[in-house]
């Protein structure tokens, strides 16, 4: 019964989180109503028995996606002005597109199709000597090690490429010439001055070059 009452709980917070994330006019308080849609959504993976997907969700999405995504609407100066202004411009190509989502949305749903022994492996008593997150993991590195690593790999270059977009070169940037500085001899960075007690220290000034 309670188990009943906190899965309803959190499903109305997180439809409610989830709408304020649309329709919030601010873009901070869409990202922090996306995190509360987050959290409330892994806590429905711990009412379902699934703490390892309730843990990644925390610490990728909340941890990483979502604070990312705060700091950089926070930080950068964006102007959602002027941003709204050719909304109507490209509105045709945003519906063409989701247009085509919904489409293949569509297609997927009425394709797929349910396993055979799906719905007689819910029967199947779960092991006590085995947690989800040992399974789930044994799952993945054995029969899936190859899809597992070639998604870690698509992710990679997806982070090289962005990298590489967003770089820029910066010509006034001070950058290090580690060749010179390990030529660099102790007598020419360094200079002995000897202080008597309580009189302090007067350091050298510099020679002038002459023309």
């Amino acid at each position: 019964m309670i188990q009943n009452l906190l899965f309803d709980l959190f499903s109305f917070i997180l439809l409610g989180s989830a709408a304020m994330v649309v329709t919030s006019r601010n873009p901070v308080h869409a990202v922090l109503f996306l995190i509360l849609a987050f959290i409330n959504a892994a806590a429905l993976f711990l009412l379902a028995g699934a703490e390892f997907l309730a843990m990644v969700l925390v610490i990728v999405y909340v941890g990483a996606v979502a604070v990312l995504f705060l700091f950089a609407v926070m930080m950068l100066d964006v102007n959602f002005a002027v941003l709204r202004e050719g909304f109507q411009r490209y509105a045709p190509i945003g519906a063409l597109v989701a247009l085509i989502l919904f489409v293949e949305l569509a297609l997927f749903v009425t394709g797929s199709a349910i396993a055979p022994g799906a719905a007689a492996a819910r029967l199947f008593p779960t092991p006590d000597n085995i947690t989800n997150s040992q399974a789930l993991g044994s799952l993945i590195y054995t029969n899936y090690l190859v899809l597992f690593q070639l998604s870690g790999i698509i992710l990679l270059v997806a982070m090289i490429g962005a990298i590489v977009l967003t770089h820029r070169d910066r010509k006034r940037a001070k950058r290090q010439n580690l060749d010179i500085q390990h030529a660099r001899l102790p007598s020419e960075t360094l200079t002995m001055v000897s202080a008597k007690l309580g009189a302090g220290a007067a350091m050298p000034q510099p020679e002038k070059e002459t023309l």
